[in-house]
């Protein structure tokens, strides 16, 4: 956090709150009030919760809907999951100015009930007999939309609801969530669509999100510091202060260069494993999802492991194994045959998931940490904007390499090429450090 900068606040009772729910007294000095910290960090984590096991039933839901009811092909089908890619690309730059510029509690809030109002049209428009895959697709960029500036505020939101000391076991555990939700919200989301069909389904989202907006709403404004010049700056101007600061930084440049690389292999991954498993394994459909599954099973270890192995061997060095331990275990993958061998892809999915949610909380850790606060929403939307676009691009590059060669020796080379990220880790200036600070 650097000095001499003034605060701008959703309401005057802002500026008597720190991190981690403390307030100033009346001489300005702090005055802790752990247990009040800790129940918006919980309402907070509460929120993010159940909207994303919301996410999880739509994720499920929405191509049932395309399928079953409106009879879609398959590449019909794939502009839904493309549509809510496309959200980062198109404005993943300007939402970190976005949750600069507007109240950020406010905003959060917007975000919530923007996603309910368009999921919440869907079954809507099935009930009066209107719906158009045009809709669907229209709505899975809306919610990717929005989903691209709640991500960037809940990243921006944490640090002033939350210690600095605390951040990386609270960050650790906002990711052990989502790892669960990854694991068991599609399944709940096929049981609500067998129950009561796609499109009803989609109710669950909807109350979803209501419930976060209403618990997010609970909590209270945060003081967002800005510089001076902020708010007299164009949004290109914004977007290129945060876009210098991340290259700049040694330490954030690697680590987003690193997360990149990681989501291109994660993105050609979730090409390529599909195929891999029903043609080249002959695995049933039902194995396929439990098999996929075991990803969130590696992500819910590795957050449930991340601050003890940074506690005890140092932030710099736990990132620069688990690398290196993720892109052995997806050398598992490949080797993998049909009956018991399918235990090879399992334990390959499992390390390469816990590893990639240890860089993920450790760099995130990192950037919340040193950057200065009124560059915070900047910074977060640009590591996202590049490292998540690495996705489609990896996708891709998979399927055009499984045309080409063949499921398993596309699977080979993209392993391979998961290798550039240790390389890229142990190869530069962390490599001596216990720490990344």
């Amino acid at each position: 956090m650097t000095a001499d900068q003034t605060t701008r606040s959703d309401g005057p009772s802002d500026a008597s709150r720190t991190a981690g729910g403390a307030t100033q007294g009346p001489a300005g000095g702090p005055t802790q009030a752990p247990a009040k910290g800790a129940s918006l960090f919980w309402r907070f984590w509460t929120a993010t919760t159940i909207s994303g096991v919301g996410d999880a039933v739509t994720t499920v839901a929405l191509p049932l809907l395309a399928v079953s009811v409106l009879h879609a092909s398959s590449f019909e089908v794939s502009l839904l999951p493309a549509a809510q890619y496309a959200a980062w690309i198109a404005i993943g730059l300007p939402a970190g100015v976005i949750v600069q510029r507007l109240p950020l509690r406010g905003t959060q809030v917007a975000m919530d009930v923007i996603r309910a109002v368009a999921v919440l049209s869907v079954p809507v428009a099935a009930l009066l007999g209107i719906l158009h895959l045009a809709q669907l697709v229209v709505v899975a960029l809306i919610v990717g939309l929005a989903t691209v500036v709640f991500d960037v505020g809940n990243s921006s939101f944490l640090p002033s609801i939350v210690s600095k000391e605390e951040l990386t076991a609270r960050n650790s555990l906002t990711s052990g969530s989502a790892a669960a939700t990854q694991m068991g919200g599609p399944a709940v989301g096929g049981v609500l669509v067998q129950l009561c069909g796609a499109a009803v389904s989609l109710v669950f989202d909807t109350v979803s999100y209501l419930v976060s907006a209403v618990l997010l709403r609970s909590l209270p404004r945060p003081a967002v510091p800005t510089s001076p010049q902020a708010g007299r700056e164009s949004t290109l101007a914004l977007i290129k202060e945060g876009w210098h600061f991340v290259v700049r930084h040694k330490v954030i440049r690697l680590c987003a260069a690193a997360a990149t690389l990681v989501n291109f292999t994660l993105g050609a991954l979730m090409a390529l494993i599909p195929v891999f498993l029903v043609r080249t394994l002959g695995a049933p459909a039902g194995l396929v999802g439990v098999l996929i599954a075991t990803e969130g099973l590696g992500s819910f270890i590795g957050a449930a492991v991340t601050t003890t192995l940074a506690n005890r061997f140092g932030s710099a060095r736990t990132i620069l194994y688990s690398t290196l331990v993720g892109a052995c275990a997806a050398l598992l993958m490949p080797l993998a045959g049909g009956g018991w061998n399918l235990l090879l892809f399992a334990l390959g999915n499992v390390g390469m998931g816990a590893a990639a949610v240890v860089l993920s909380v450790l760099a995130r850790t990192h950037r919340q940490t040193v950057t200065p606060p009124e560059l915070l929403p900047r910074v977060m939307a640009t590591v996202r904007f590049v490292s998540w676009g690495a996705i489609p691009v990896g996708a891709l590059t998979a399927g055009i390499a499984g045309s080409l060669l063949g499921s398993r020796s596309a699977l080979w080379l993209i392993v391979a090429v998961g290798f550039l990220t240790p390389l890229a880790m142990w190869t530069s200036s962390i490599r001596g450090r216990r720490d990344l600070d």
